[in-house]
């Protein structure tokens, strides 16, 4: 039940948390932890990072997928 929770997560979410524990070699686990903690402490302003990084990351591969389809021709 928890595994098919942390699924729906991981795949309806932006992936900043897995992005960030690659990049870092954190577990991705101890970052959201962090993100939740400190977004009671900080009044929402790590929720407001995580949507912005969400978006960075979706344009980001948007540009990827549109470079490899222009360098397939």
């Amino acid at each position: 039940m928890i595994q098919r929770i942390l699924t729906f997560f991981e795949r309806y979410s932006f992936g900043v948390c897995t992005y960030l524990g690659e990049r870092f070699n954190v577990s991705i686990a101890k970052i959201r932890l962090f993100f939740i903690y400190s977004s009671f402490l900080a009044v929402g302003f790590p929720l407001a990072f995580y949507f912005f990084a969400g978006i960075v990351l979706d344009v980001r591969n948007y540009i990827k997928r549109m470079h490899a389809r222009v360098m397939d021709w």
